[in-house]
């Protein structure tokens, strides 16, 4: 008997010892990964961390695309989802949550406005109801690619604008591309001005950000300008849209900036296919470095974010790279999901605990579908998996003691 005591005592205590290392399993569900497969042909392209600790995300849904968003708690699981649209086709590619509490989504519609496709700005409550739109456009295309509240309370859209063709005769067509697109609106969306930059070839700009002057930056791609096929082009205005200073980057072989930050120093960071620019405040390259590209989702060559420790982090394809600041990898991480044919990650936010929420799709091969798809991870990349070696043991221990008590 005594020996059975003393055996049951062990199990005690081994158990007791144990709860520690089960309440970190518990802690762990903080980083997750979570697929949204009652949204039928869903692709995700920005998301937030809302003021509740859960997010927001905004892209497209439906075999005719509308724009959408959804809004999850603090472990990804849906709270609710939204779809505004028409009988075309309309993408929301960027969001951010209000100071209101709500949501402004941007993107592009060829369900409403002017012309073929025109920027869309769609503002909603804290509960995804909308209370207004606003079309911006002409009789050609326009699409925004990102979206900021500005520091008045108003908006502003960056994107490109899509020129037509002008015939002069039957044996004369002039041909122009594309160019930066700049609006700006107020708090209600009505439009304050709009600028255009560019030249006689495409320019696209996928990111905006308010400067610290008041001002605005806006990088993109440029066939215009620099000595490669789509160099980087970083377009720095005053606050009405004026241009005071232009710079290109990149080479031969450079596809373009995709997103950007500006940086605590006043500079800027940007990010392409694969390559990282850092510059002064005037635009002047001060490093560079490259991580390889080419695993590009929705054609995005990815997202960045400045880290609360001074260095970087940005996704490619279904990577997550981390850096100090000076480039220099300190860690990298790539992520799967179960049963997907294809999968990337499109864009990402470093969170409140010092992890990094990142979304895009998943697209299965058999069905055809796409969904949207989310990650949490902790501060260095990891989603923790649940440990079976704390569980395991403690089973068979438990199983064990059933036997000797008998």
């Amino acid at each position: 008997m005594l020996s059975k005591n003393l055996f049951l005592s062990s199990i005690t205590f081994f158990v007791l010892a144990s709860l520690p290392f089960i309440g970190s399993v518990g802690a762990s569900s903080e980083m997750w990964s979570q697929t949204y497969e009652s949204v039928r042909f869903g692709s995700a392209y920005s998301l937030v961390e809302t003021s509740d600790g859960g997010y927001a995300i905004v892209g497209e849904s439906g075999l005719d695309s509308d724009f959408c968003l959804l809004k999850t708690d603090e472990l990804g699981n849906m709270r609710w989802f939204r779809t505004y649209g028409g009988e075309e086709t309309d993408r929301a590619l960027s969001l951010v949550e209000t100071s209101d509490g709500g949501y402004a989504l941007a993107g592009s519609t060829e369900s409403f406005g002017a012309g073929d496709a025109d920027f869309w700005l769609v503002k909603t409550d804290a509960n995804g109801t909308m209370q207004w739109n606003m079309t911006y456009g002409g009789p050609d295309s326009e699409e925004a690619y990102s979206v900021v509240q500005t520091s008045d309370g108003g908006y502003a859209l960056a994107g490109y604008m899509q020129y037509s063709d002008v015939r002069v005769s039957d044996f004369l067509v002039i041909t122009r591309g594309s160019d930066f697109l700049l609006v700006k609106t107020d708090a209600y969306g009505n439009v304050e001005w709009n600028q255009t930059y560019g030249g006689i070839e495409d320019e696209y700009a996928f990111s905006v950000v308010e400067t610290s002057d008041g001002g605005y930056a806006i990088a993109g791609k440029t066939e215009s300008f620099g000595a490669g096929s789509f160099d980087f082009w970083l377009v720095k205005t005053d606050a009405y849209g004026n241009m005071e200073w232009n710079r290109t980057y990149g080479g031969s072989d450079s596809e373009g900036a995709y997103s950007l930050v500006q940086t605590s120093d006043g500079g800027y960071a940007i990010l392409g296919d694969g390559l990282l620019i850092k510059t002064d405040e005037y635009g002047y390259m001060v490093w560079n470095q490259t991580y390889g590209g080419g695993d590009r989702a929705h054609g995005y060559a990815g997202s960045l974010v400045a880290t609360s420790d001074g260095g970087y982090a940005f996704v490619i394809g279904s990577r997550l790279i981390k850096t100090d600041a000076q480039g220099s990898v300190e860690w990298s991480q790539t992520y799967e999901v179960e049963r997907a044919t294809d999968r990337g990650l499109v864009s990402l936010v470093e969170t409140s605990d010092g992890g990094y929420a990142l979304v895009g799709f998943m697209w299965l091969m058999m069905s055809g579908d796409t969904f949207i798809w989310a990650v949490k991870t902790d501060e260095y990349g990891i989603i923790p998996e649940f440990p079976s070696w704390i569980i395991l043991p403690l089973f068979l221990t438990a199983t064990l003691a059933i036997i000797i008590c008998k």
